[in-house]
């Protein structure tokens, strides 16, 4: 069977792990092409793994025609831009998180994907992981009930400690919600279905933000967006979450994510993970006990969901696990969220 060709746009930092999992965990893909706007990183990349070809221009990947799908693995301010430009050149496209900056964006995505019959699709893939699929199972066959309730919090003081380029976590389309959100409310929708309201505050802590790691030490970054957001959401299950994300506090430990059933309550991995612990608490117990993991892909596995649309191409299937049915809709989550307030969601799984 002929492997499917992948085409990387964006070789920054998080292109090693896609890099390395698509060569040597995926066998159905290559990494077919590389482009990025430092020629420098695509020409390492290239180097280090064998790519066939690398490209000068972004127009001269879209118009080979052996290039299968484009991999979006650019900043989030520029997905939208640069998977419009993949679709109008008829590339089915993955990206990373989040869809795009703005629901408004995200939709024309999904409607010119539509109205070509491209296929679109997007990270994070993580809920596809042993941990969150043996969740899934746990709560499928009834071991908490029926889930009345969940709680989703990711708290720590920003990234300009310990990130070399941090300044556009502060900018268009950065933010705790944009950021780190996607992983947390993509693992409460994959488990718990769609959100159907969401209402919470919304708020910059710090109007300025003054970079400690190198090599931008001192340097002063003019914050955006809003860097800490408490919200509930109203599930279409009925359900009821809370999530909490902030750059602006500080706390000493992977915060948590729960959900709460009729019969106990579970306590999920870290949603950026493919594994970790899951731990159930039952009262009939009287103790907390973790969980056996049920499935494959523990250890970082990103490219998993890119995996799966490569397979429904091949197949003729127009729906996948990762498709933009979901990343839109958790989308449109982290902008109202963002937002602060109380609005109806549109968009379903």
């Amino acid at each position: 069977m002929e492997k499917t060709r992948i085409g990387f746009i964006g070789v920054g930092a998080i292109s090693g792990i896609y890099l390395e999992n698509i060569t040597n965990m995926f066998p159905d893909m290559e990494v077919y092409a590389v482009y990025d706007l430092m020629e420098e990183r695509a020409a390492a990349a290239q180097e280090a793994y064998h790519i066939p070809k690398r490209y000068t221009s972004m127009d001269q990947m879209l118009a080979d025609p052996a290039v299968d799908i484009v991999l979006n693995l650019t900043r989030p301010s520029e997905h939208y831009a640069v998977t419009k430009a993949a679709l109008l050149a008829g590339k089915p496209v993955y990206s990373e998180k989040p869809l795009a900056a703005t629901v408004a964006e995200g939709r024309e995505l999904a409607a010119l994907a539509a109205e070509k019959g491209l296929a679109l699709g997007g990270a994070p893939d993580t809920f596809l992981g042993a941990g969150l699929q043996t969740c899934r199972k746990l709560i499928e066959d009834g071991y908490i009930g029926r889930p009345v309730g969940a709680a989703a919090f990711m708290l720590c003081h920003g990234h300009e400690s310990w990130h070399p380029d941090p300044a556009f976590y502060y900018k268009r389309g950065g933010g705790p919600m944009m950021d780190m959100g996607p992983y947390y409310l993509t693992a409460l929708t994959a488990l718990l279905g769609s959100v159907t309201e969401v209402t919470g505050t919304a708020r910059k802590s710090f109007e300025k933000r003054t970079v400690t790691s190198q090599p931008r030490r001192g340097e002063v970054i003019d914050v955006e967006v809003p860097t800490h957001v408490n919200s509930i959401l109203q599930f279409e299950s009925g359900a009821v979450g809370t999530i909490a994300t902030s750059f602006d506090v500080y706390y000493p430990q992977q915060a948590r994510l729960e959900i709460y059933g009729t019969e106990g309550t579970l306590f999920l991995p870290d949603p950026n993970c493919f594994g970790g612990p899951v731990k159930l608490f039952k009262p009939t117990d009287g103790e907390v006990r973790e969980m056996p993991l049920c499935f494959d892909y523990r250890e970082n596995s990103r490219a998993l969901g890119l995996d799966g649309m490569a397979a429904a191409l091949r197949e003729g299937k127009r729906r996948f696990s990762c498709d933009c049915n979901r990343t839109l809709h958790v989308l449109e989550l982290l902008e109202k969220l963002a937002q602060g307030g109380t609005h109806t969601i549109e968009s379903r799984l």
